[in-house]
């Protein structure tokens, strides 16, 4: 092979490392483990060169350590950029194309902002304080690493018009709050409430619950309108809290099932199955986690049930050898009648879990009161096994 040839097939395979890995490769993992550790580490560094005592002692290591830092990160945007085509969502354009599009993206702007010191290092301009924000932004990268902070950034994403909606409720409630409070008070507090600029800073700190104390009505009135907007602040403050709270739950049920519907779907027995019935059989699954080395299936035992694994990995024993399997496989065997259904052929003689997974078991009982709930459903998977 050529190197104009191998040179995609590199890209490739650097953008499998440093994006979202290669399975159980080695280099994917090290690499992913790396980042995070220095991110981390780099947060911590930053936060103990604001101690005096510490930055005298230790300011060279901290000095050195940045450095380092920065051009590894540099390097990491660099080549995030350059493999860029690569990535599933700009594959369809070119490579210039890609690249732009790829910087333009919010992880993308954050890894170049938390690079800028190094740019500003190099010109004279490293001791201006706005670069601490700008080092500090490398703790938002821990987001491309972690599924929970992933599903939170797209649970806003989907809820950003309820957001914004909530937000523009809020200065409308903070103007009228304020408008009231001066009308009430700017006679008995004239240097306080005398204009309403002067009220909206009671009214956004009693609204969002802070109450300072420094700014508070006298009169009867301006204390009526003060409970009122104390009340209207609770309001305030659950709603666009329970908009994020219903939404992350979704899109983590929305992963799961996504997850699910995928496994369910690929058993040969249910692949023919529609939307419904395979939302159907979900119902049924029951979860089971098991630790590394756990024995699912002992030697000799017969199938009694369909396992998907969700999470993990688990190695089964079959007649020609063993087989690893990891997430979204399956194994195991269930009866349908005096038909026995595997998801091998043959059903596996053994299985053990090589790593802490979490599997859903579909097991004879509930596989048989899904026939017997859904005769339609039995009747097609009956169709399917005979097939």
């Amino acid at each position: 092979m050529t190197a104009a040839a191998s040179f995609p097939t590199w890209r490739r395979q650097i953008h499998l490392w440093i994006d979202h890995g290669a399975g159980d490769d080695l280099v994917a993992t090290v690499l992913h483990r790396g980042l995070v550790v220095l991110i981390c580490a780099n947060v911590v560094a930053i936060v103990l060169e604001s101690v005096p005592s510490i930055a005298t002692r230790f300011g060279a290591g901290f000095q050195a350590f940045e450095f380092v830092s920065l051009l590894i990160f540099a390097l990491e945007y660099a080549i995030r950029l350059w493999t860029a085509p690569e990535h599933a969502r700009y594959r369809g354009l070119s490579p210039t194309r890609a690249r732009l599009a790829y910087a333009a993206s919010v992880p993308a702007v954050i890894d170049l902002l938390a690079t800028l010191p190094l740019l500003f290092g190099l010109m004279g301009f490293g001791e201006l304080k706005v670069l601490l924000l700008l080092r500090l932004l490398r703790f938002f990268k821990l987001g491309r690493y972690s599924p929970g902070m992933a599903s939170l950034s797209a649970a806003l994403t989907a809820e950003r018009k309820a957001l914004f909606a909530c937000f523009v409720i809020l200065m409308g409630v903070m103007l009228m709050a304020a408008s009231a409070m001066h009308i009430v008070e700017h006679e008995a507090q004239a240097e306080k409430f005398g204009t309403i600029p002067d009220a909206m800073w009671w009214a956004i700190i009693t609204l969002t619950t802070v109450g300072y104390g420094d700014v508070y009505p006298i009169t009867a009135a301006g204390k009526a309108v003060a409970a009122v907007t104390a009340v209207l602040g609770l309001i305030m403050l659950a709603l666009p809290v329970g908009i994020v709270a219903t939404a992350f739950a979704q899109e983590i049920h929305r992963r799961e099932f996504v997850v699910t519907w995928s496994m369910i779907a690929r058993v040969p027995l249910f692949g023919g199955l529609d939307a419904a019935e395979i939302a159907e059989v979900m119902q049924f699954l029951r979860a089971q986690t098991v630790k590394n080395g756990a024995v699912v299936m002992h030697e000799g035992e017969p199938g009694r049930a369909l396992y998907f694994i969700a999470s993990g990995e688990v190695e089964i024993l079959l007649p020609e050898g063993k087989r690893r399997l990891d997430e979204g496989h399956f194994f195991g065997e269930l009866r349908f009648g005096d038909m026995a259904i595997a998801s091998h052929s043959p059903c596996p003689n053994a299985a053990v879990a090589t790593a802490p997974s979490k599997l859903l078991v579909l097991d004879p009982i509930d596989f048989h009161a899904l026939t017997m709930r859904h005769p339609k459903l039995a009747e097609h998977i009956r169709t399917l096994a005979q097939a």
